[in-house]
């Protein structure tokens, strides 16, 4: 394709017109069926890719392209998962425990005590499942009667979890001293409560955000997981990451069980088969119960990565099967009798589900005493057939389960604590928006209160901030990313109302907390709250006093956070809150291009400046050329938009059009250099993951004994040298995932023939919405992108957050 002529915009060449869809016709055809076959790799796997799954993989680095073999057991496993390759998606089998589960028919395969079994002398079956059901469903009531308030959440934790939780309810009780439990000065404060209101914010720590350097072992367990690595037949590159992940006593761990080294992340079952039988020979089998304990728990981790934190019973026990595992229902058995998962019943509320637990099988007792009662001519009592309705099973992790029913607890102690009398008509009055009066008027009657709209929307909790702080209240905004923080703060017209989420969780930011360790706000706003996950979003209620306010604000149409949990939609779901809606729409042909996406139409939109260009190309190849072209050549003269400020978003890091293969040829293009360090070269753009989904743009300035030494947004950072090859890689195209809380003044969206499976709505509303001024599509997909708008929604994740939310009393729910 020839270079544009000086002074047109971006846009096809004459030779290709005749094929080119005009500017801003996004559905219209990329080139016809004499259009040679893509020549990429295959393309990822929609339902299992991190970039929509798990907002990409904790460490972006190692190669792992789509159509690459998987591994052999015992061989090196990937320091990380592309984004766009098959082996990020896991084989059909592992998508099994990720998929919709079957309802609650089938119960968990925990065998029922002894205690709960009836007498089976002289009563018929029938009758004995009866009499069985009826005196669990008294118990149920029993509970239910001692209960005066609403039920306590953690009633289904144990081991670690129940512990922390009645730690910290001792402590927030003053039972109990913190030091009762943590013998470290330096623990974190206990839960606080309501904040004197003389109380004045503490000096703002302003030290550097700790860096985020693996856990350090000493060097002798290094030195023995390394020998015992070497004897399985392992990579000895597992040793640091294994002692970081199991402790000091890793070989000791890994030599009593090999599947241990399935918690070490990167790794995989087939893997630790291998290290299993190099170590123990014919004394391992696929029903080890040390072997099924692990594949258990991997498989609730692995799902947490893509977003999840339980999953459906029956889910887990077809991928169980899949491995090799011959009886998977007494494999989840043992893992819950082992404290590895957690069971959970949806359905009932917390003393039911914990009744219910302890005889797992209740459901298909119940569907077994139907077929008795009509073969008998038994007609059940309204109880027992109550008790007989289908529940569906879940199975967790404690962390996401403790960090659930504390974020539900959390949420409904500040809609209660709130002061609801508060005054701020004239604040609301002198609003910039009739959106934005309305969000400062149901805030001053609410402790929680959710908003939702496009980047236009961004103004109102803007002047909500500003509002309340004009009312004398402590007031802050906090943002997913450092390019957020700069357009609240400019919104704002104050800097220092404005703070990223990460340095306000860490204390680097904000204005640090009161004596009782709480945060000095009586408003917070989390904008890009579809960003939030369930145990950031824990920790950051957990952190506010009584009687402060909190806002959600953000756009639902957007991906949903890298961690596991779906906090936003949790809420908006549960209509746990007053619910505000901004009827501010984005402006411009960009704007309207998204607001169709969000309600699933692709419509083609008048763009007389160009704002949407859309760019077809044939195959991976013409996709890579055109997109440097634009970002070198035709935005920069066409608009005046350097490229510094144009950024590529494309589906995965891995194929022939990934990240990896743009910013290869973006580099060449840009800042061609022979990458001295580690890589990279001074200038140039680098994507910073200083935490699993956190991306920091910024600059290579140098590099020395220290480590890398970066520009992001102004702030210095320096990355160990141990830590580049996992938390660096070049940015000047990026996964959606990544780009997810930032914009730029151009985009260009790249979408070539491999990656169509892995688009969906969200995905496209996501790329499509980073763009401010300008955005060009470059389109090899042909029918795949209106089909991934209209037909694919939102992945949908398993959480029970919802379910949470809806059992507990809030009376200022929104109707």
């Amino acid at each position: 394709m020839t270079a544009l002529p000086r002074g047109e915009t971006p846009g096809p060449s004459a030779e290709d017109r005749e094929t080119d869809a005009a500017p801003g016709t996004v559905g219209a055809p990329t080139p016809g069926a004499d259009a040679p076959a893509e020549d990429g790799p295959s393309a990822p796997d929609a339902s299992g890719t991190p970039d929509e799954a798990t907002g990409d993989e904790p460490e972006p680095t190692g190669d792992g392209d789509t159509g690459r073999p998987t591994p052999e057991a015992g061989s090196a496993p990937e320091a990380s998962e592309d984004a766009g390759s098959t082996e990020a998606a896991g084989t059909a089998a592992d998508e099994d425990a990720t998929g919709d589960g079957a309802t609650g028919d089938e119960a968990t395969g925990d065998k029922a005590t002894e205690d709960e079994a009836p007498a089976v002398t002289a009563p018929s079956e029938a009758e004995a499942e009866l009499a069985a059901q009826r005196e669990l469903r008294e118990r149920i009531e029993k509970r239910k009667a001692e209960k005066d308030g609403p039920i306590p959440a953690g009633t289904k934790l144990s081991g670690t979890a129940a512990d922390l939780l009645a730690a910290v309810r001792a402590v927030e009780s003053g039972e109990k001293a913190g030091t009762t439990f943590f013998d470290s000065s330096a623990a974190a404060p206990a839960p606080r409560r309501a904040t004197p209101a003389t109380a004045q914010p503490s000096a703002r720590p302003r030290s550097p955000e700790p860096s985020p350097a693996a856990q350090g072992a000493s060097p002798e367990a290094a030195a023995e997981v390394r020998a015992l690595l070497v004897e399985g037949g392992a990579p000895e590159a597992l040793a640091r990451p294994a002692t970081g992940t199991l402790g000091e006593q890793a070989a000791e761990v890994l030599r009593e069980d090999p599947w241990q080294l399935l918690a070490v992340p990167g790794v995989h079952p087939e893997q630790a088969d291998g290290f299993a039988r190099a170590l123990l020979g014919a004394a391992c089998g696929p029903d080890d119960e040390r072997r099924t304990a692990a594949l258990v728990g991997w498989l609730l981790e692995r799902a947490a990565r893509q977003g999840h934190t339980a999953l459906d019973a029956t889910a887990v026990r077809a991928s169980l099967a899949e491995r090799a595992v011959t009886d998977p229902d007494a494999a989840v058995e043992h893992a819950v009798a082992e404290g590895v998962v957690l069971v959970f019943q949806e359905g009932l509320d917390p003393a039911e589900s914990a009744e219910a637990t302890g005889a797992a099988d209740s459901s298909e007792s119940a569907e077994e005493s139907d077929r008795s009662d009509d073969a008998n001519g038994v007609d059940g009592d309204d109880s027992a057939e109550e008790v007989r309705e289908p529940v569906q099973v879940l199975l967790g992790l404690d962390r996401y389960a403790l960090a659930e029913e504390s974020l539900a607890d959390g949420l409904a102690r500040l809609v209660n604590a709130c002061e609801k009398s508060a005054d701020w008509t004239e604040a609301a009055a002198s609003a910039p928006s009739p959106s934005a009066a309305e969000l400062i008027r149901t805030v001053a009657t609410g402790g929680l209160v959710a908003h939702s709209g496009g980047e236009a929307a961004r103004a109102e909790p803007a002047a909500l901030i500003a509002a309340a702080q004009g009312l004398g209240l402590r007031a802050l905004g906090t943002t997913h990313s450092t390019d957020g923080r700069r357009r609240l703060a400019e919104a704002i017209g104050d800097p220092e109302s404005a703070v990223t989420l990460a340095g306000l969780l860490s204390g680097a930011e904000g204005p640090g907390r009161d004596e009782d360790g709480a945060l000095a706000l009586d408003l917070l706003v989390v904008l890009d709250a579809p960003q939030l996950d369930v145990e950031a979003a824990a920790i950051l209620v957990e952190f506010l006093a009584d009687g402060a306010r909190l806002v959600l604000s953000g756009d639902p149409g957007v991906l949903g956070s890298a961690g596991a949990g779906r906090v936003f939609a949790d809420v908006l779901a549960a209509r746990a809150c007053p619910q505000v809606v901004s009827r501010a729409p984005d402006p411009g042909p960009i704007g309207e291009l998204v607001s169709g996406i969000g309600i699933g139409e692709l419509n083609q939109v008048e763009a007389p400046g160009k704002e949407v260009v859309i760019v077809p190309v044939r195959d991976a190849g013409e996709a890579v050329h055109r997109t440097v072209q634009l970002v070198a050549d035709s935005v920069p003269r066409a608009f005046g938009i350097p490229s510094a400020d144009t950024q590529v978003i494309t589906v995965g890091h891995g194929g022939s059009a990934g990240t990896r293969a743009l910013n290869a040829a973006l580099k060449q293009r840009l800042n061609p250099g022979p990458g001295r360090f580690g890589g990279f070269d001074p200038g140039d753009r680098v994507a910073h993951v200083p935490a699993p989904g956190r991306t920091v743009p910024g600059v290579v300035l140098s590099a020395d004994a220290e480590g890398l030494r970066l520009d992001c947004a102004g702030t210095a950072v320096v990355v160990p040298q141990d830590r580049v090859e996992s938390a660096v890689r070049h940015g000047w195209a990026l996964s959606a995932h990544q780009a997810a809380g930032m914009r730029w003044p151009a985009v260009v969206v790249v979408l070539p023939g491999d990656a169509a499976q892995g688009l969906s709505r969200p995905w496209v509303y996501t790329a499509f919405s980073r763009g401010e001024r300008h955005l060009s599509v470059v389109h090899g997909v042909d029918q795949a992108l209106p089909h991934a708008v209209a037909q694919i929604p939102a992945q949908e994740r398993t959480t029970r957050l919802r379910a949470l939310l809806e059992a507990l009393p809030t009376p200022d729910a929104a109707s």
